[in-house]
This record gives C-alpha cells, structure tokens and sequence, in this order.
C-alpha cells in the first residue's frame, strides 16, 4: 500500500543539503520513493499518510563494521591495533559457533537501527548468518566475506564459496533488495598478491563490492610498502580498483594513493571513532574530499568502537579534522550528514540509498523533538536546527525507523524482534567465549 509521509522538517540529503519545510515524501507499495518535496506543491495523494511530529531523514548508511562482533565488545580495549587483533580477537573469534555469529548480528543490527542506521557494510565470517540475523531485524546489509590467510583457512575455497553464493543468489535478493552480497579480501598483509588478485579478478566479473582494509595503521602494511612503494599502489597493479571498491579506514595514505583513489573511483569509509580509541590516526578526509573521493563514515566494529552509534562518528569527523588541520570551518555540520546518508551510499556504490528522491528505496528515520537538543523549537535558521540534529542530539532522539517502507523501529524500540531476548542471549554466548 502506498503511503505518505508528512513531517514539519525533511533533510532530504541533497547535494546542498536542503532542509524541507512542511514536507512530504511518498513511497510506492513496492517501497520506493516516488515524490519528496513541500507538502503545499506535492501531488494528490489518495493512500495512508503517516503524520510526523519531528525530522524525518534518510537512514544513515554505516560504511564498514564488523558487527557481530557485540560478542566481543571490551575485550581488549586498551591494546594498540595488531596486539589487539592477535592476541585477543582472533584467538577468540575461532571459537565462534555459525549461530554466535547470527546472534552476533542481530544484536548489531538491533543497536544500529535504534540509532537510525539502515544499511551497514559487513565484513565478517559466515555469511548466511549474517544475511538471516539481517532478514529477522528487517535492515539493510551489503556482506562480505573475509578471504584472509590465517592457519587452517584457504583462501581459494573461500573465495570459490563466495562465488558459487553469489551465482547462485545474486547480488541483490530478500524483501527491498535487503541484501547484497560481496568480497571482503582482509588486507593486503593479510593475503597474498595472488588472492588479491584473484579476488579482484571474482568481483570486477559480477559487478560485486570489494571491501577491504587499507593503510589503517602505520606498521601493519611495511612490508608492502617496502616492496611496492604503497597498498593502493599494490593493490592498483592487481587490479583491486578496476570495480566497485571500499577502503577502509584509509589513514596513511600519500598524495599518490589519494590520487589512485580519486582516478580509479575508490570509495572511502572513514572510522573516526576506531582510528583514534586504537591510535591509528587522524584520516586526511580535507585532501580527500578535494581529490573528490567518495567518503562514507563507518564505525568499524563494536570491539573497536565499540558503541556502533554512527552519530558519534559524524561529530568525531568534524572535530577530528577540524584539529588536525588547525580550522573550525574545514568540515561542516552539513558535510558530515551528508557523508553519513548520500556519501556511504555512494562510496558503497549505491545510488537506490542514502538519499530522500524519487526511485531510491524508502529508508527513512524519524528524529522527534522532545529533548534540550531542539528547546528552542522548530522555528529556528536551517542552520541552527542542522547543527542542533548534529552536535547535539544524535541518535538520542531516533523514534521511528522504516526500510523499505516497512516500520522495524517504533518508539525507539525493534518492531520484528525482542531486543532483551537477544541481550541474553548475546550475554550467554559472551560468557562461554570468556571461559
């Protein structure tokens, strides 16, 4: 059935990041928008209207996460990032279950639709987990699972496995297009050139997204800089960006690598939030952006974040920039929305996300006003009410959630799961890995 949409204020994620007015955005039966725009100019409309009583914008895009790792959340916390990885994370991810896994998800999936996030970009392991947690919750998820070098794990069979999935499935399938399938090749010291590769050649030949972490530390890769000057350089001369590609994290990158990035269309996913709680770095998102790389924000994983508010992240961008390049005005309240909607949808490839226009899917996020953060109302400059949205109310204020055009999240609470079952049943499977 379709259905509009009115709200005092739509942030329809816009290139100028517009703010709408006593607007409406309809959606079509199928789950698409059809028509975003003031209510006093909209079309006739003859279906369901949902009426709002506070913002209503684009579910917000999580570029790159892990998010199963719920299981994981606090271990390790105070180590620096490959102590962190060897001695505490993989260790314990090994002796994950396939339905830790699923359990993993769901909470994630839970906690980041709370917070208005409708999509994120998983790079993890068992994939048909991650893809069943995803359909419980109704979100969004673009998968991909990790083809890494680590004792007992072949590289060739997983890749060939991801292959065989995606043959058979497709890219896309489930309600709305909910899934996407994808590569996740680890990281360039985490695969040889040959599976690099290889993987490359895998996904360029579907038309797949190709996740991989890139330059996240300054000594995990000095190998491969030694040998090959830098990892996007490496990971050029393979082939790697010769389709849809997402680097993430992306820290210490050289004039050269943002320019491989910017000729070849290599998307970014900025983890602000990551970098800096394992002092990797401060991302050089000002050169970046004046390259016209496409950035997304992502929160890594909820071990390493570790609370997978993508609203956090936005304001960590800003500031963060803001210090490292000695000026207040160099990333906006405006740019780092737009990042978080428009900007993950495109450095995901995705022009259906991300975005309140007509053919996109209907995402949506209502924000309602009961907090300090909007005391002063509604009647206030655009500016001032974006910045309110931004540096002061968060997420803290998500109500209602919609993928697809399908509720998930009313009243700020999961509409398809009990999200205090799964917390304990995260709690048991947390315990178990403990012991």
């Amino acid at each position: 059935m379709s259905r509009r949409f009115h709200a005092p204020v739509v942030l329809p994620a816009d290139p100028s990041c517009s703010l709408l007015r006593d607007a409406v955005v309809d959606v079509d039966d199928e789950g698409r928008i059809t028509h975003t725009g003031p209510a006093s100019s909209a079309p006739e409309f003859t279906g369901e209207v949902t009426r709002l009583t506070g913002i209503l914008l684009p579910g917000l895009v999580n570029a790159h996460a892990h998010s199963p790792m719920t299981l994981l959340r606090g271990m390790g916390g105070d180590l620096p990032l490959l102590r962190w990885l060897r001695e505490i994370i993989w260790p314990t991810e090994a002796k994950l279950k396939p339905t830790d896994v699923r359990t993993g998800m769901l909470l994630g999936s839970v906690e980041m639709l709370r917070h208005g996030v409708t999509t994120s970009a998983e790079m993890y392991f068992e994939g048909e987990q991650l893809v069943d947690a995803v359909l419980t919750t109704g979100g969004r998820v673009l998968v991909a699972p990790p083809v890494i070098e680590l004792p007992g794990m072949d590289w060739r069979a997983t890749l060939a496995s991801i292959d065989r999935w995606i043959d058979a499935d497709g890219l896309r399938f489930g309600p709305g297009e909910r899934i996407e399938l994808g590569y996740g090749p680890h990281s360039a010291y985490m695969l040889n050139p040959d599976g690099l590769r290889a993987t490359a050649e895998s996904a360029a030949a579907r038309g797949a997204l190709v996740q991989i972490h890139i330059a996240e530390a300054a000594a995990e890769d000095l190998e491969q800089r030694k040998e090959y000057g830098s990892v996007p350089r490496l990971l050029d001369s393979l082939g790697m960006f010769n389709g849809r590609t997402l680097a993430a994290h992306a820290v210490h990158l050289s004039d050269e690598d943002i320019a491989i990035f910017a000729a070849r269309g290599v998307g970014m996913a900025h983890c602000p939030g990551s970098n800096a709680k394992l002092a990797s770095g401060i991302a050089r998102i000002k050169d970046l952006r004046a390259a016209g790389v496409a950035i997304g924000l992502g929160t890594d994983g909820p071990a390493s974040n570790d609370d997978i508010d993508l609203w956090e992240e936005l304001q960590l961008t800003a500031m963060l920039a803001r210090l490292a390049n000695d000026d207040s005005t160099v990333v906006t309240a405006k740019d780092v929305f737009l990042m978080a909607t428009r900007g993950g949808a495109e450095a995901l490839g995705r022009h259906d996300l991300g975005v309140l226009e007509p053919g996109r899917w209907a995402d949506l996020v209502h924000v309602d006003l009961d907090d300090p953060a909007f005391a002063a109302g509604l009647d206030v400059p655009d500016e001032q009410l974006l910045a309110n949205l931004v540096w002061a109310a968060g997420s803290r204020r998500v109500r209602d959630v919609w993928v697809a055009g399908e509720q998930v999240v009313a009243d700020a609470e999961p509409t398809r799961v009990d999200r205090r079952e799964i917390q304990a049943t995260v709690a048991d499977t947390a315990a178990r890995l403990r012991a």
